[in-house]
């Protein structure tokens, strides 16, 4: 069984993809995690994120794995693991940039088939439903307000000693969501066959129970 959630960063998705996950006894691959491994790899290379010249040189060299250690996905890039790096804010729109990149995605796209056919899981990310896996027994897009998105990834970046401003996260989700949702390679849409979910004035608890009631039933 695989299972596609979709939607805009600070929707949570990732949060509730590693719930049903583990409500489901079944993998948890965050999509999202793999791109900003190759878009911290790319920077500490020194590569422009946003010239394709730069990266496909990187990506014939470029070897990808991804694991579960102590319940949190780990991701390493020729041999260094990316993980305790990719969540800092600079990688985010680095991320979004270097995965308007065709051969980026389709690198990552073919390990993601790779690992979805190997094994029951949940997937979350932008194109997923629409892209990497079109045939996926569940489809769910999640989205919320601009704002409470920026609020949310405010106090997630509080927590790890980061405080940016609200208002500047907000100008990054919107400056994000723009160029995720207009890039001419799968970019992010809402599947006709998924269902939204409107997380703005959800709890975690409540989407949870929303969506697993929907998959189980």
């Amino acid at each position: 069984m695989n299972i596609a959630i979709d939607g805009p960063g600070g929707s949570g998705k990732s949060t509730i993809a590693k719930i049903l996950a583990k409500e489901l006894h079944i993998a948890y691959l965050d999509t999202g995690a793999m791109y900003r491994a190759i878009a911290y790899y790319a920077l500490e290379k020194g590569a422009d994120v946003a010239d394709e010249k730069t990266i496909l040189p990187l990506l014939d060299d470029m070897n990808m794995e991804v694991w579960e250690e102590n319940g949190v996905q780990q991701v390493s890039v020729n041999g260094i693991n990316t993980t305790p790096y990719i969540r800092e804010n600079r990688i985010s729109m680095a991320a979004s940039t270097v995965s308007k990149i065709p051969a980026v995605r389709i690198k990552l796209v073919e390990l993601q088939r790779q690992i979805a056919q190997k094994t029951d899981c949940v997937l979350d990310g932008r194109d997923i439903g629409s892209y990497v896996l079109p045939n996926a027994d569940h489809k769910f897009y999640m989205t919320a307000d601009s704002r409470v998105r920026a609020q949310r990834r405010h106090d997630e970046l509080l927590k790890k000693g980061q405080d940016i401003p609200v208002e500047t996260l907000l100008e990054e989700i919107e400056k994000r969501d723009h160029q995720d949702k207009t890039r001419s390679f799968a970019p992010l849409v809402v599947c006709e066959d998924a269902v939204v979910v409107d997380t703005t004035n959800m709890t975690i608890e409540e989407v949870a129970k929303f969506i697993m009631g929907i998959i189980c039933k």
